[in-house]
């Protein structure tokens, strides 16, 4: 194979890939600088607290809504067959735990 380029034309061809090579070392060398790092590293982070803190609103979300469809009608009006066991389940709990500190007190 025999190179049939002027020395103009290799001339050329070198200096474009000079400034080709350039170019690169210049992105690279802001991809590696500390700030571009930490700033990548921090959206990075930022974005991954924004994805688990959208899973757990809709987790907790989820709970809620099942939590409130077992105590309370697709009419808003509260079931009474189950809002009073809990109430009395409840109130036995808290009155559990003010004699228990009232013997403690004594």
């Amino acid at each position: 194979m025999s190179d049939t380029r002027t020395p103009a034309q290799i001339e050329a061809d070198i200096v474009r890939r000079r400034e080709q090579l350039a170019e690169m070392l210049d992105e690279i060398g802001v991809r590696v600088h500390p700030k571009t790092m930490i700033g990548d590293a921090k959206a990075k982070v930022a974005s991954t607290v924004d994805a688990t803190a959208g899973r757990a609103f809709v987790a907790v979300n989820r709970t809620v809504s099942d939590v409130k469809a077992r105590f309370v009608s697709e009419e808003g009006a509260p079931r009474l067959e189950r809002v009073v066991p809990v109430a009395l389940v409840a109130v036995g709990l808290v009155g559990l735990l003010a004699m228990s500190a009232r013997r403690r007190r004594v």
